[in-house]
């Protein structure tokens, strides 16, 4: 495989500790793919408002991630950097607000995370007024769908599509979209679109709470979608950050074997994850890979790789070795 500049430049710099690290976890990546495997993508933080999507969304399109589990954040947050990208605020002295600051940001409803401030009318409420339709009509129907089986619905509603103001090519949730890729959002409610449908919920709007399918049948819907998958391909696991995102998707392998008693599932074939948490403190999300040949996830013989440092950083320049850029 021929390389890019950016990927030539990494394999020249990049020698030592993390760096070196994100090197071999790539080659890991483009390694387990030219093995016929499949590659299962979390995504935890606020990546979808880093602006992930612009390196992501090629990986999808490329065919190298093959299902994501995501919070309902990251979920609501492409789509809302898609519809009201010229609105967003980017706030560079960030470390140095006081409450005040806070305050005024709060008053012209602009929506902090990190450096940047979401636009409260034309990203959520814009965003709201077009799936609430879609939540009554399938609750008007008895129909039930997934979280974001009702993203993928919008985003292919021509009035939405007149409001998009990025190019689609950097939306990572429109390329899976394109593409019906698995996604599974483990505590959806625990977002500003899942906080508007308890509301809607509660003011009646929604008649039935179980319009939208939440946790356990995601977990069910991951457990089919695996044992389908790994029958003729090893699934590898590329975990950005921690939390839920991760948490919940990995517990499947030990769920299928221990509890359903299928002991000839596969255990994941690859695991990477870029995370700064710490371990000391009793922390999953930042706990060694090896921790998990204890719970059944991993095996001894597993390609494992943990880079500790900011995944805003380090993901794109991994998708960039496995695209070859």
């Amino acid at each position: 495989m021929s390389l890019g500049p950016i990927s030539t430049f990494i394999q020249h710099h990049f020698r030592h500790f993390n760096a070196a690290t994100v090197v071999e976890a790539a080659e890991g990546y483009r390694k387990h793919l030219e093995g016929g495997g499949k590659m299962f993508l979390t995504l935890a933080g606020a990546m979808s408002t880093a602006e992930l999507g612009v390196s992501l969304a090629e990986m999808i399109r490329a065919g190298k991630i093959h299902g994501i589990s995501c919070t309902g954040a990251n979920l609501e947050e492409d789509v809302f950097n898609l519809v009201a990208h010229d609105f967003y605020e980017r706030v560079p002295h960030w470390r140095d607000l006081s409450a005040q600051d806070e305050q005024r940001l709060l008053d012209k409803h602009m929506n902090r995370v990190t450096d940047t401030c979401i636009p409260e009318e034309e990203a959520m409420r814009r965003i709201e007024g077009v799936i609430l339709q879609e939540w009554t009509s399938a609750d008007g129907k008895g129909e039930r769908l997934f979280p974001h089986q009702f993203f993928y619905r919008i985003l292919q509603s021509p009035d939405l599509q007149k409001s998009f103001q990025i190019d689609t090519k950097h939306s990572w949730l429109f390329a899976a979209m394109e593409r019906n890729l698995p996604l599974f959002v483990p505590g959806w409610e625990d977002s500003t679109l899942g906080n508007m449908y308890a509301g809607h919920c509660i003011s009646g709007d929604v008649k039935n709470v179980h319009t939208v399918r939440t946790g356990i049948e995601y977990m069910m819907e991951l457990a089919d979608w695996y044992g389908k998958t790994s029958k003729d391909s090893s699934i590898g696991f590329f975990q950005i950050g921690g939390g839920i995102a991760g948490d919940f998707p990995i517990c499947v392998v030990p769920m299928m074997r221990q509890d359903l008693q299928k002991h000839d599932t596969p255990l994941w074939g690859y695991f990477c994850q870029i995370s700064d948490s710490t371990t000391s403190y009793g922390s999953y999300s930042g706990a060694v890979p090896n921790e998990k040949i204890t719970w059944e996830k991993l095996s001894i013989d597993t390609p494992k790789y943990l880079i500790e440092s900011d995944a805003s950083i380090v993901a794109p320049l991994i998708f960039a070795q496995v695209l070859g850029w």
